[in-house]
C-alpha cells in the first residue's frame, strides 16, 4: 500500500485517511467555487483556520479550532517553510492544461 498524498492536521492532530481525503474533498469542491477564500471555506467547515502547505511531497491541510487565518500564502507562524510549495520547486509559472 502506497502512502498518503493528502494529510489533514487540526490543531496539530491528523485526522485518518478516510477523514483527511474527505475534508480535502470538500476544501477543493469550495476553492473550486471560491477561489482563495481560505477563511470562508474555514467558517463553513467549523474552524478558524485552513492553510494548505506542501511537505516531504505530501499535500496538507492545517486546519485549527482557535488559531486565526492569515492572508493566503503567508507563512505559517510555527514554522518557517522557506516560501510557498512554488518557490520551493523552483518557481516559475505553470501552464494549464487544455
Amino acid at each position: 500500500m502506497s502512502p498518503a498524498r493528502l494529510a489533514v492536521l487540526v490543531d496539530e492532530s491528523p485526522l485518518p485517511e478516510e477523514g483527511a481525503r474527505a475534508l480535502w474533498a470538500r476544501f477543493s469542491d469550495y476553492m473550486d467555487a471560491h477561489a482563495g477564500d481560505l477563511a470562508g471555506f474555514a467558517k463553513s467547515a467549523g474552524f478558524a483556520s485552513v492553510h494548505p502547505e506542501a511537505r516531504h511531497g505530501v499535500a496538507f491541510l492545517i486546519v485549527s479550532r482557535s488559531v486565526a487565518q492569515r492572508p493566503y500564502g503567508s507563512e505559517s507562524p510555527s514554522r518557517s517553510t522557506g516560501g510557498s510549495p512554488r518557490s520551493q520547486r523552483g518557481g516559475g509559472r505553470t501552464q494549464k492544461k487544455r
